[in-house]
């Protein structure tokens, strides 16, 4: 359990964390919802080591933590304007856009069907791992079926030895899971409702772009 509150501190956690990354361990991290469970997007065995942290398998893949929207096109392909509007005034920020991912990228994340699901979280340690160590796959920090972790002694009850570093930033500012948009379709589709309103992403990019619940 290592410490992160502190940017003046956190240096020699950080350093463990982005190690543990680089040689394709599971690490825990704090983000502005709840805490995440993640390693390196692009090492296969890896994401298969957070999935089975989790008890989870690949039809349900993990979503992306990258560290700014100039990420974004290196990962995704034919973003639409209004998905790129969302990105823009939400992140940092509670928000995961699923978009259709570039082909020619090595990884595997699971059974994504040609999408990933990306997010730009609001929060100082986990920007700052991400600067380091580029895209995370991370999910939330618990067994499948459990209640996300707020803390990071709850995530690793959970966990426990499946994580090698956990990263220990106080209680998450949010402890409400990110709000997710599907920007694949002609309109965007709010398929789980969280810390960004319906309301804010219609004031965003309008009533007309996001799809009703007849679809």
């Amino acid at each position: 359990m290592l410490d992160t509150h502190d940017p003046s501190t956190w240096g020699p956690s950080l350093d463990a964390a982005v190690d543990a990354v680089s040689r394709g361990a599971v690490i825990v991290l704090p983000t502005d919802t709840v805490y995440g469970v993640g390693a390196d997007a692009f090492q296969p065995d890896a994401v298969a080591a957070v999935l089975a942290a989790k008890g989870r398998g690949r039809q349900m893949p993990p979503p992306v933590l990258i560290p700014s929207v100039r990420t974004v096109d290196g990962l995704a392909r034919e973003v639409p304007d209004a998905a790129r509007s969302l990105m823009e005034e939400c992140w940092p920020g509670a928000l995961t856009v699923i978009v259709k991912a570039q082909p020619s990228l090595a990884w595997d994340l699971g059974e994504t069907h040609g999408t990933v699901a990306l997010r730009v979280p609001d929060h100082p340690a986990a920007l700052a791992l991400l600067a380091r160590t580029g895209p995370l796959a991370v999910t939330s920090a618990n067994r499948t079926g459990e209640p996300a972790a707020t803390t990071a002694a709850g995530a690793e009850e959970q966990l426990g030895a499946s994580v090698a570093v956990y990263l220990d930033a106080g209680d998450s500012p949010l402890g409400v899971a990110s709000t997710i948009v599907d920007a694949t379709g002609p309109r965007l589709r709010i398929v789980r409702q969280g810390g960004i309103s319906h309301a804010r992403i219609v004031e965003i990019v309008g009533e007309d772009a996001v799809a009703g619940d007849d679809g």
